[in-house]
């Protein structure tokens, strides 16, 4: 079991410089498992089942893992670093948040440093063996009323993770187009009655591995049990619309758990927090559903680089992601405009002076060789990736806002 030493946020400097000379600008990041109190695992992130509840029972199971994350995980009873990805290097390890506070623009970029200050993004897996609760992240306008952000965020099904679709391969997206504000405060009001009834006013969508999917905040959904990886901005803000899920009672804080105190049973107020088009848009699938789109200019023999994020929310390209496929024996130089955060899926090879070891399986506390942070340098200068075994090295990597001159338009999968 590792045991890296903890450096404290003053004495960063030196330490950050030693793995940024030691990886040629890339950081090895540990693992980050959150628990979530309300849900339950579905077991296919690679955490050990006896560690599932590593953090106490009373706290959940852990169903998620978070990459290269500077934002805090908003759970009851947390600690004091859940949620933040933790640098290794030379049997010591730091905060990415302190790394970026540290070295600014030469981490994140410029453009991002200077507009945020921070990393303001945060991919994860999330894996839960059924649904989760209707619910929808607050919009900015919305956040800001506690002190919080706005999230929309985004989803990719990684086949490589999805051999067992577990409960319910569904998700429920939205409302049914013409559904009204008073049906949506009924079900509020019916919160202690059992099922409140919410899923009735939705459409659910079947999940397919190697797909996935834009939120934009203030748009219900419940996520079905496909292992999910999630693009989204540095929040962790939402709001639960559904009172009961399998059997299990939500408790009416989780509905309210960003919404000002004096607002917490203004039915109005909460139903407000809906971006009501988006959710009762006829065109939902049409303009939120995303497949894989090849990068002809970032691909060549051997291997191939593919868009699984893409599109604009709002008009604004707050986050993106891409899938790197590089074939036994293939080597590339993968340069990109901007920093990111990379996990491995699938295969084994080198990134650089780094090795990437996909694990079969995690033990809490252990270190594998599996995720990377590529800085702003790296990812500009260019990056050696090469495939040492016999299977294909797969490798999934998200970019912050703005990153890309140009990102595909969602529906333009369908001119392939």
């Amino acid at each position: 079991m590792a045991t890296s030493t903890i450096v404290k946020k003053d004495n960063v400097g030196k330490i950050l410089q030693e793995a940024m000379d030691a990886g040629g600008g890339l950081l090895r990041l540990i693992p980050t498992w959150v628990p979530r109190s309300f849900l339950h695992p579905g077991r296919r992130i690679k955490l050990a089942n006896e560690d599932l509840y590593a953090l106490g029972a009373h706290r959940g199971g852990i169903d998620e893992r978070w990459f290269a994350s500077t934002t805090e995980a908003a759970n009851d009873n947390r600690n004091w670093d859940e949620g933040l990805s933790w640098v290794r290097c030379n049997g010591q390890k730091f905060l990415l948040r302190d790394a970026v506070e540290e070295g600014q623009a030469k981490i994140v970029g410029p453009a991002i440093w200077d507009q945020y200050h921070r990393w303001p993004v945060y991919s994860k897996f999330f894996d839960n063996a059924g649904p989760i609760p209707h619910h929808m992240h607050q919009t900015q306008e919305f956040a800001k009323l506690t002190g919080q952000e706005g999230k929309p965020e985004a989803y990719y099904f990684p086949p490589q993770l999805n051999a067992a679709e577990n409960h319910f391969d569904y998700t429920f997206m939205g409302l049914e187009p013409g559904t009204s504000k008073d049906q949506v405060k009924k079900c509020l009001a019916d919160w202690n009655k059992g099922d409140n009834g919410i899923l009735d006013l939705s459409r659910a969508y079947r999940l397919k591995p190697g797909t996935g999917w834009l939120i934009p905040a203030g748009v219900l959904h419940a996520p079905g049990s496909r292992c999910t990886y999630e693009p989204q901005w540095g929040s962790d803000v939402f709001g639960m619309f559904q009172s009961l899920v399998e059997g299990r009672a939500v408790p009416w804080d989780l509905c309210v758990k960003d919404v000002p105190k004096d607002k917490h049973h203004d039915l109005d107020f909460i139903i407000s927090q809906l971006d009501w088009e988006k959710n009762v848009d006829p065109y939902f699938k049409e303009h939120n559903y995303l497949e894989p789109i090849v990068d002809e200019d970032n691909s060549g023999d051997g291997w191939v680089d593919k868009w699984i994020v893409y599109g604009l929310v709002d008009g604004k390209q707050l986050f993106s992601a891409k899938e790197l496929t590089v074939m036994p024996g293939a080597k590339c130089v993968l340069r990109d405009p901007g920093a990111s955060g990379w996990i491995t899926v699938q295969g084994c090879g080198k990134m650089g002076s780094l090795r990437l070891q996909t694990p079969v399986m995690i033990r809490f506390g252990e270190e594998p060789d599996d995720e990377v942070f590529i800085t702003y340098e790296a990812a500009r200068a260019g990056i050696v990736i090469e495939n040492t075994g016999t299977e294909p090295l797969v490798g999934l990597r998200y970019f912050g806002p703005g990153v890309h001159p140009h990102v595909p338009h969602v529906g333009e999968y369908k001119r392939g």
